[in-house]
């Protein structure tokens, strides 16, 4: 039944983000709202993990949270003008 919880206010928090990320006043705005996504989605996928029993899901979460990192520091340098 927690589960259930969990993957609901998951759900919601993904939500507001994408609404954050579509109205973001700035290009700043929508970039932390695009790499708050992604951490929301990085614990999802380790709940998912827990949930299944399928260890996998752990290594992908580990990837893709090291990837939307190294994506987000290039958005953050070129919003910068740096690239």
């Amino acid at each position: 039944m927690s589960d259930i919880i969990f993957l609901a206010i998951i759900g919601l928090a993904i939500f507001l983000c994408f609404t954050r990320m579509l109205k973001g006043p700035t290009a700043g705005d929508r970039a932390v709202a695009v790499d708050t996504i992604a951490t929301i989605t990085t614990a999802l996928l380790v709940l998912l993990g827990s949930i299944f029993e399928r260890y996998v899901y752990l290594d992908v979460a580990l990837v893709y949270a090291v990837l939307t990192f190294i994506g987000l520091v290039a958005i953050a340098r070129f919003l910068e003008k740096g690239i």
